[in-house]
């Protein structure tokens, strides 16, 4: 079967994403109402009780909103490095003991039969980190909220399968737009997130190297300083001006705020 990936929401005013093998279902954050994450699993056929655990790259509200709501209604383990965990403990509200799982920042562990690496990346947390996901040959690759990806992350990213990278803003909207300068600082910064123009070079420097990736998606878009379309668009431009063609060499996608993306399925 390979893995499946979608995308319940991605963006400013929540995150959570849906990976699933044959056996196992994992969610990646639940910066959502519990309520909604229900909702969102019921529309493409799958059941919140059947997750096996609820992984954390960081612990800013729109990571773990619904976190510990999610983990009581129905009794799921949630895993979070050890910094995250002090950090976001105070703020879930409580969770059984069984139910707090630690891993180690660069450590593969395993939920069911999918094979999960942690790496640590550059954003202004306490110890935050992104993930890959392996099953039966296939990769996926989830990397939002960092400031720069240097070559480390180049590498766990270029032989995944199907890559969600952030593409959080556009420069120049950010710059003119109403956000205060400490808060402008902090996104363009080297802990802050990616704009669509670094998310582009950042593709094609992965597929230049010989990366296998074949499907990437946009991910944490901006509701104040992107748009979907601008997002895409800043991409695709650069990606052609490097002479990688859209939908031959790679396809690209977006992830929605408001809604869920498709469902991939990855298959070796």
């Amino acid at each position: 079967m390979g893995l499946r990936f979608c995308s319940l929401a991605s963006g400013s005013s929540g995150n959570c994403q849906f990976i699933a093998s044959e056996e196992a279902r994992i969610l990646l954050d639940v910066g959502l109402a519990g309520k909604r994450i229900v909702e969102c699993m019921e529309s493409i056929g799958e059941q919140a009780e059947k997750i096996e655990g609820i992984l954390v790259s960081h612990e800013h509200s729109d990571h773990i909103r619904g976190i510990g709501i999610l983990s009581r209604r129905f009794n799921l383990p949630i895993y979070a490095n050890n910094n995250t965990w002090e950090e976001m403990s105070g703020k879930i509200g409580l969770v059984k003991e069984e139910n707090k799982r630690t891993f180690t920042t660069g450590e593969t562990f395993v939920i069911g039969d999918i094979m999960i690496k942690s790496y640590a990346i550059a954003h202004d947390a306490a110890e935050p980190v992104a993930f890959s996901f392996q099953h039966e040959g296939a990769k996926i690759s989830i990397a939002t909220d960092l400031g720069h990806v240097d070559e480390r992350i180049m590498g766990e990213l270029r032989d995944a399968d199907l890559l969600m990278l952030e593409s959080n803003h556009d420069i120049e909207m950010l710059k003119m737009g109403k956000y205060p300068w400490f808060l402008k600082q902090r996104i363009l910064g080297d802990y802050g997130h990616l704009s669509n123009e670094t998310a582009g070079h950042v593709i094609a420097d992965l597929l230049e190297g010989q990366g296998r990736i074949s499907n990437v998606l946009l991910g944490h878009l901006s509701k104040e300083n992107n748009f979907p379309e601008l997002a895409y668009e800043t991409v695709k431009s650069i990606l052609e001006a490097r002479n990688i063609k859209i939908g031959l060499d790679i396809n690209i996608d977006l992830t929605y705020r408001d809604r869920v993306s498709r469902v991939y399925s990855i298959h070796k």
